[in-house]
């Protein structure tokens, strides 16, 4: 089986606690995170939150909650330790209210 590396982004996530950014979903396979960063792209201070979503639980896991953000700043969510995700599982980030966001997420997919 061969391992892909891979990374997926979203400009401007969600500032939206009840409907976060779904950043990534593991499909098909498992997944291991080995890294998340979420820039702050605004002017104003900000604070970030990360979810891991286990659907066979269908429940959520805080990775970070509220880490504060000084504007054009970014916070390694994941660096250096590794997440993994079974099929299915999502990671789901949301910024502070008036506040502006990007978050980049690298991969290695398809792990046996």
């Amino acid at each position: 089986m061969a391992n892909n590396f891979n990374n997926a982004g979203a400009s401007g996530i969600s500032t939206n606690s009840a409907s976060p950014t779904t950043l990534y979903t593991s499909t098909g396979f498992k997944t291991i995170v080995i890294e998340l960063d979420i820039s702050n792209t605004g002017t104003n201070a900000s604070s970030v939150t990360a979810i891991l979503y286990d659907t066979s639980a269908n429940t959520s896991y805080h990775i970070v909650k509220d880490a504060p953000l000084p504007s054009g700043s970014t916070i390694k969510v994941i660096s250096g330790q590794k997440v993994v995700l079974n099929d299915g599982d999502e990671i789901r980030v949301y910024a502070s209210a008036n506040s502006s966001a990007d978050a980049i997420i690298s991969l290695l997919e398809d792990v046996a």
